[in-house]
Formats: structure tokens, sequence, C-alpha cells
């Protein structure tokens, strides 16, 4: 059955933003506690200002935990919630909750962006919302992507068993990420996991979300653990490579049973996929090229790659063509800073204009050389290869 956009985005939206806020209160809660032993007077005064922000979201979780994910907030504290109400308070009570917060909106443009089964070739209008925080023990990252197809990747009712095949609107899709870290130097007041390049060693969870409106009514959702080691990079630059457990459900309209087949044996009742559970390594990075001379020190790059193991058959439960190992990556994206080279340094990174490239081998797993997904109609659709361009706003 279609699902309409509206519904897509809402449930997406609350889902995703609902379930990470309260995975980042257990996070935050969990961290204070472990260190109250040594610190008990300033968890106490934590964990008191954090129960005060999760009791007043509670009144209303849904508008509220929505807003903060897609309007992107300056984070729950404020300068008035992290200063002490004691007229004893030490100096550093006064250090606020967050000591960054960063958020920023993107548009790009993908002329030939690809999507398994369906098309080798659509271009994709994406809008991105980030939101990235630095806090006295960790970081959190939060992104929410909308990605609108044109008519080559079709929403349903095309495609469908029984639909058309055009006349359709371009698919939509929306996705969210979160990932959140523990720092263990923060945490143990400590540097011993900071050496030579190293800065730091990180307790990393988080998710994954995605739904689309196409026929498949394709539903990911994935959760990871693992660790993170920061490294320094010169010129403010830093590289970040996480080792990770992955795990990941999904939906496929076409595995179920409703168009045919054996329940259990070539068919799923419900067409919900379990793979199991694999490795995962998720790095990143980014630098200023401040080696250029001075009147060039505008530009930047930035870059990711991420590695997924093989999850089991495509369609596990099923007896099915094997997944294969996912490189999902953006090598390079070159920025120039026209924010600092038209205003001033004073507004750095306040309007981005960039370019990038992205590489995705076996797009979502699927074995571009072996999978039934990736040959006929979906042909080249399993490997994804292009040059695009962007623009981001730092408010």
């Amino acid at each position: 059955m279609a699902i309409s956009k509206q519904n897509i985005l809402l449930r997406a939206l609350i889902w995703t933003s609902t379930g990470l806020f309260l995975i980042e209160a257990g996070v935050t809660i969990a961290s204070l506690a472990s260190i109250c032993v040594k610190r008990v007077l300033r968890c106490a005064r934590d964990l008191a200002v954090l129960a005060r922000r999760v009791k007043s979201t509670g009144r209303r979780p849904v508008a509220t935990i929505t807003f903060l994910v897609v309007m992107g907030p300056r984070g729950f504290a404020s300068a008035s919630d992290t200063t002490s109400t004691s007229d004893e308070a030490k100096p550093d009570d006064d250090v606020p909750f967050f000591l960054l917060v960063d958020n920023r909106a993107s548009f790009a443009y993908q002329s030939t962006a690809t999507q398994p089964g369906i098309t080798s070739k659509t271009a994709k209008q994406i809008f991105e919302f980030s939101h990235l925080d630095i806090w006295r023990y960790g970081t959190n990252l939060v992104i929410v992507d909308s990605l609108k197809s044109d008519h080559a990747d079709p929403a349903a009712p095309c495609l469908s068993p029984t639909g058309p095949t055009t006349g359709c609107a371009g698919a939509t899709e929306i996705y969210g990420l979160f990932r959140s870290t523990l720092g263990f130097n923060e945490i143990l007041n400590t540097t011993t996991f900071s050496k030579g390049p190293l800065r730091d060693v990180s307790l990393l969870i988080g998710g994954d979300a995605q739904r689309e409106d196409r026929y498949s009514s394709a539903y990911k959702h994935d959760v990871v653990a693992g660790l993170q080691f920061a490294f320094d990079l010169p010129y403010k630059g830093f590289l970040n490579v996480s080792p990770l457990y992955y795990k990941e459900a999904n939906h496929n309209a076409y595995a179920q049973c409703e168009i045919g087949g054996i329940p259990g044996a070539s068919c799923l009742a419900d067409g919900n996929i379990s793979y199991r559970g694999t490795w995962a390594v998720e790095t990143s990075y980014y630098m200023d090229l401040d080696f250029l001379p001075a009147k060039m020190q505008y530009f930047a790059v930035r870059g990711r790659a991420n590695f997924y193991g093989p999850k089991g058959g495509e369609n596990s439960p099923l007896p099915s063509t094997p997944t294969k190992l996912e490189i999902d990556s953006e090598p390079v994206r070159l920025i120039f800073d026209s924010g600092k080279a038209f205003w001033g340094s004073k507004h750095a990174h306040r309007l981005d204009v960039w370019v990038a490239y992205r590489y995705w081998e076996n797009k979502y797993g699927f074995d571009h050389n072996a999978s039934p997904v990736c040959m006929g109609l979906g042909t080249r659709s399993c490997v994804e290869k292009s040059f695009y361009p962007g623009i981001t706003v730092k408010f």
C-alpha cells in the first residue's frame, strides 16, 4: 500500500527524534553516574539539571522533541541552567553545559545518483539539517536528510506488480542518523588516552533510520556500538576512526507473500527483513588548507568512508543472494569558506560552497556482480559514482 509523503515525514521524524533523545538522555545519565564516586557534588548538580530538562520535555514529548531535531535548537542548556544556585559554587560550575553547538542546513544536487533495482541514473535534490554539540564528557551528532528523486526513480504505485510503470512523481526518502560519544579522558579526568596524534578514545553508540514512498516501502533501521579513535591532523584538522558492531533490519514489499510464494520458504508474510549482526568501520576527516598563501586560506577539505560487512542474505531469513561488503563514501569534499572570504574571520563557515565526489559500492549491501536486484532493469544501479555541488549555511 502506498504511504503518503506527509505520513512518511511525520513518522520518520517523530520516531527518529524521540528515539535519539531517549538514547542521549540515557547515555548522559549513565556517564554522569559513573564518575559520582570521585566527583559527588558536581554529579549531583549535573544530574539535577538534566532531570529538570527531561521532566519539562516529557510534558509535551512529540511536539517538543520533533521541534528540537528539525529546527536545530541551541541545545537543552542555557546559561541559567548550568549556573549553580549556591553562593558557594566553584568557578568551573559556571562552564556552560554545552561547550559547542553547531547547527547547519545544506542543499545539494546530485545529477547521477542511482537506486538499486530501479535505475542507474536519477537526479536527487538533497536537503540536510545537521546538529553537532560538544559537552563536558563527549559529543552528539544528529543528521536529518530529505532526498527527492526525479521521475526515473518513481514513488508508489509505480513499479508495483499491478501498477503503472510511468506517470508517478519522483520518490521521496527521509533519513536520520545519530551518533553519541563519551570520551574516556573526559569521564576519567585523565590524559591516559592521549598519545602523540591520538587525542582521545571514546565509547560510541548510535543508530540510523530511513523511510521512503516507493512501492518497496523500505524501512531501514539499525544500531551501532563500538569505539572511536580521534586523531589530530595539521591545520586544525581531525581524523576519526570507529570500529563498530552493526545490526540492521529492513522491509521489502517485493518479498511479501501478497505477490505470491510459500510463506517462510519463498516469501515473508510481513515483508520484514532481519539481517545478522556484522562489523563496520566508519571514518571521517576534516582539515583547513592553511598551507596555501594567506590570500587563499579560504579552503578546506573533509570526507568520510564507511565500510559495512556482509550481513547475510539480502532477503533474510529467506534463502537469497548473499550481501557483500558495502562501501559508502564521500572521499573528498572541497569547501570554499565564502563567509570568511567576503565578511572576515568572524563569519568563518557562515556560508560554505562546496563540490564533492561520492562513491557507493554494493549500495545497501546488494552484490553488484551477483544480486538479481542489480541485473536487468537494475543494471549498474548498485554502484554510485557522482560529482555534485552543494551549499551549507551555519546558524
